[in-house]
């Protein structure tokens, strides 16, 4: 791993711990720390120009939060992303963003329709250049619109309880792609649903999206599993 995917940047607010903790976390939901991958106090030290107290206090709250197990003889590991981890999340996010188009077909407004278009636009650009970062961050974007629309608080509470989750498998998802055409697509197609107020229609175009984003995980993780 590149040193500088490592670097810290020192938070006077925060404990030194915690910008470790954060740095590490932050690393393993871009994908820079992949699953199996071994944490080494001392090597995570020297690369991020600390003592080793903060980062094992870091490791032990990633173990807590299930980023990270421990292995007997081998220590720290990033935790995998298993078939029933992809499962269980997206079965949560399946109902919620079904909720959610639904909710949105009805309360959306004018100015949250035209910014999804400006952003499904900018998310094809994206693609069109294969800037997988960009095409992340355009995709998080698109939905963050759909949730923020349904004005429901608790449902953007329960989204965001999840989000860490959710954006772990949206990179394993979005980086195994080549073109991203199909997910576009999908985009559109919900836009379109929503803007014409087809609930029904809406709801079953979000649940094909996201099962479509479980068949691709699974299939991106069997073929690392094999290599």
């Amino acid at each position: 791993m590149d040193k500088n995917e490592l670097d810290i940047n020192l938070n006077e607010y925060l404990p030194l711990r915690d910008v470790v903790f954060n740095t590490l976390r932050k690393a393993i939901l871009s994908g820079s720390l992949k699953p199996g991958e071994r944490l080494m106090e001392k090597q995570l030290a020297e690369k991020m120009g600390v003592s080793r107290t903060p980062v094992r206090e870091a490791i032990r709250k990633l173990e807590l939060e299930g980023f990270v197990v421990m292995v007997p003889r081998k220590g720290a590991q990033v935790a995998e992303i298993t078939e029933k981890d992809i499962q269980d999340v997206l079965e949560v996010r399946g109902a919620l963003e079904a909720l959610a188009v639904k909710i949105a077909c009805e309360k959306m407004k004018k100015e949250d329709l035209d910014r999804l278009k400006v952003i499904m636009k900018e998310f094809n650009e994206a693609s069109e250049k294969k800037d997988v970062d960009k095409v992340i961050e355009k995709d998080v974007e698109f939905h963050d619109v759909i949730y923020q629309a349904t004005n429901n608080e608790k449902l953007i509470q329960i989204i965001n309880n999840l989000r860490e989750q959710i954006h772990r498998y949206r990179v394993a998802y979005l980086k195994s792609f080549a073109d991203f055409k199909f997910i576009g697509d999908e985009h559109k197609q919900i836009v379109h649903a929503i803007e014409s107020k087809k609930k029904t229609l809406a709801e079953q175009i979000a649940n094909e999206h996201i099962k479509n984003q479980e068949k691709a995980v699974i299939n991106y993780i069997r073929k690392g599993a094999k290599n």
